[in-house]
C-alpha cells in the first residue's frame, strides 16, 4: 500500500462537518482510462489533425505526434507516483501545494479550472454548429442549451453515472479511430472492396511530396509539435479522478499504462493512416480528415457518420471537462482558497454547487464568443492553452520535489507501489520539453497571445495568494494542506 512521505503529517478529517457525504470511491480503472481518453480525443484529432498534416507534411505530422506521445508518457509516469502519494480529488494543486508550496498549488488549480471552463463553451458551440447539418432551421444556441443540460445532468446524478457515460461516449470515438486504422491500413496494401475505382496500393507514397519529406521545413514540424502538446491535454484527468477511484494503488498504475499505450496507438496510428492515404495539400480545417479518408474508401454516408462521431467526441470532452472543473473548485474550497459553499456535497457525493458554478463559467465563455469574440473570448482561449502546459510543468516539478523530500527524509523508494523510472532525468526532461513549448509559442503568431495574457494571469494568482494569505513557512504549508484528505483517503494511504 502507498506510504505517506515522512515530511507529511498524518491526514485529519475534513474541516467541513456539514458536508452530506464524502466523495464516493466508485470508479474503476476502466473508467479512469476512458475519462482520460475522453478528455484527449476530441476536435484536436478529428479536426485539427488536418492542419497538422498540412503544416508539417505527412512525415512531419507523424514525428510531431510521436514527440507529443513521448512527453505524455514522461508526464504520466510522474503523475502516477504523485497520484498514489496523494489520492485526493482535484489532485493537481494538492501535488503542488504539498511538494512546492501552497501558492503554486493555488495557481495551478485556477489555471486548470479556467482551461476547462473555456473549453466547455467552445465544445457546446461546436456541437450546435455541427447539428446544423441535420437541423438547419434550429438556432445554434438552442442546441448549446440542450447539450449543456445533458452534460450537467450526467455529472450531477452521481460519480458512477458520470464514469459510465464517459466510458460509452469515449467508446464511440475510440471505435471510430480503430475502424480508420484497420480499414485505412487495409487500403494502403490495396484492399478496398467498397471502392470500385481504387488504384494500386498506396503504401507510403504520399510521404514523399514535391517539396521533399518536410514541405515547410523543420520549422513547420516545430510549430505543429507545440499544437500537438495541446492536442494531448486531458490525459492528466486520471489525477483529478484519483480521489474517487476504488483501490487506487492498483487502478491508477493500470490506467496510466493503458492510457499511454492507447494514445500512442490511436493518435500515431490514425495520423499515419491519414497522412499515407490523403495528399497533404488536400487536408485542412474545412473538413475532418476522417471524412476525407472514409469517403475516399467508398464508405457510404461518411459525412453523416463522422458528424455524429465528432459530436459525441465533443460531448465526451465536455463531460470530462465539467467533472474536472467541479473537482478543482471542491478541492480549492477544501484548502480554504475558494468559497466554503463549493465543499457542499449531495447524498451521492457530488459537489453540486461547484458543478453549477463551473457550468456557469462554461456558458459565460460561450456567450463571450458571440458578444466579444475579438476580446474576451480570445483572451480566455489563450490563457487556456497556456494553462495546459503550465499544469504539466507543475506536475513534473511536484514529482521532482516530492521524490527528493521523500528520499531525504528516509523513505524507501523500492517500497513505493508505483515510481517513475530514471529519476531525476524523467521529470527534468519533461519540464524542459514543456518549457520549450511555452517559449516556442512566440514563434507562432496564432498562439503568441497565450504568453501576453497567460504570464500576467499566473503572476496575478501568485500576488492574490500572497496578499490574502501571506508567505507561509514550509511547516505551515504542510499543515495547511494535510486536512484535505477524506477518511476514505486516509485508509488508502496507511
Amino acid at each position: 500500500m502507498p506510504t505517506i512521505p515522512p515530511t507529511l503529517s498524518p491526514p485529519t478529517p475534513p474541516r467541513n462537518s456539514g458536508t452530506a457525504a464524502p466523495l464516493k470511491r466508485s470508479m474503476e480503472a476502466r473508467h479512469l482510462v476512458m475519462i482520460a481518453m475522453g478528455g484527449v480525443i476530441g476536435s484536436g484529432l478529428f479536426l485539427g489533425s488536418g492542419y497538422t498534416i498540412g503544416q508539417a507534411g505527412p512525415l512531419g505530422a507523424v514525428l510531431a505526434y510521436l514527440v507529443g506521445a513521448f512527453v505524455v508518457y514522461l508526464v504520466m509516469t510522474c503523475l502516477g507516483e504523485l497520484a498514489l502519494a496523494y489520492p485526493v480529488a482535484g489532485a493537481f494543486h494538492i501535488y503542488a501545494a504539498r511538494s512546492i508550496g501552497p501558492a503554486t498549488g493555488f495557481t495551478t488549480a485556477w489555471l486548470y479550472w479556467l482551461c476547462w471552463a473555456v473549453a466547455l463553451g467552445s465544445e457546446f458551440t461546436a456541437c450546435g454548429i455541427l447539428m446544423q447539418r441535420w437541423f438547419p432551421g434550429v438556432d445554434v444556441w438552442i442546441w448549446c442549451v440542450v447539450f449543456a443540460a445533458l452534460i450537467f445532468g450526467l455529472n450531477a446524478f452521481s460519480t458512477r453515472v458520470f464514469g459510465e457515460s464517459e466510458f460509452w461516449l469515449s467508446l464511440v470515438k475510440v471505435g471510430t479511430i480503430v475502424a480508420l486504422i484497420v480499414i485505412g491500413g487495409a487500403a494502403l496494401v490495396g484492399f478496398q472492396p467498397l471502392n470500385a475505382d481504387a488504384g494500386p496500393p498506396l503504401l507510403f507514397s504520399n510521404f514523399t511530396t514535391e517539396a521533399g519529406l518536410f514541405p515547410h521545413g523543420f520549422t513547420g514540424v516545430l510549430v505543429t509539435t507545440l499544437a500537438v502538446f495541446y492536442a494531448f491535454s486531458g490525459s492528466e484527468l486520471i489525477g483529478v479522478a484519483a480521489g474517487e477511484t476504488r483501490n487506487p494503488e492498483t487502478a491508477i498504475p493500470k490506467a496510466i499504462r493503458a492510457t499511454v499505450f492507447r494514445l500512442l496507438v490511436f493518435f500515431v496510428g490514425a495520423i499515419t493512416v491519414i497522412a499515407a492515404t490523403v495528399p497533404y495539400h488536400d487536408v485542412g480545417l474545412d473538413e475532418s480528415p476522417f471524412v476525407t479518408v472514409f469517403s475516399s474508401l467508398g464508405i457510404p454516408h461518411a459525412g453523416d457518420i463522422m458528424n455524429f462521431v465528432i459530436i459525441t467526441a465533443l460531448l465526451s470532452a465536455g463531460n470530462s471537462g465539467l467533472y474536472s472543473c467541479a473537482r478543482m473548485l471542491f478541492s480549492l474550497a477544501d484548502e480554504g482558497h475558494a468559497p466554503h459553499a463549493f465543499r457542499r456535497l449531495t447524498a451521492r457525493g457530488v459537489p453540486l454547487v461547484a458543478l453549477a458554478v463551473s457550468m456557469v463559467g462554461g456558458i459565460a465563455s460561450l456567450l463571450s464568443s458571440v458578444v466579444a469574440a475579438e476580446s474576451v473570448y480570445l483572451v480566455l482561449v489563450s490563457i487556456a492553452g497556456f494553462a495546459v502546459v503550465g499544469v504539466w510543468m507543475s506536475i513534473v516539478a511536484s514529482h521532482f520535489c516530492h521524490r527528493r523530500a521523500f528520499v531525504r527524509d528516509g523513505g524507501n523508494v523500492t517500497a513505493l507501489p508505483y515510481r517513475a523510472p530514471l529519476f531525476p532525468y524523467v521529470p527534468i526532461l519533461a519540464f524542459v520539453l514543456c518549457l520549450a513549448s511555452v517559449v516556442g509559442l512566440a514563434l507562432d503568431p496564432n498562439q503568441s497571445a497565450a504568453l501576453y495574457f497567460g504570464i500576467p494571469f499566473v503572476a496575478a494568482c501568485y500576488l492574490w495568494f500572497y496578499l490574502r494569505h501571506g508567505r507561509p513557512t514550509r511547516r505551515a504549508s504542510t499543515a495547511a494542506v494535510s486536512h484535505s484528505s477524506t477518511p476514505d483517503e486516509s485508509t488508502s494511504r496507511t
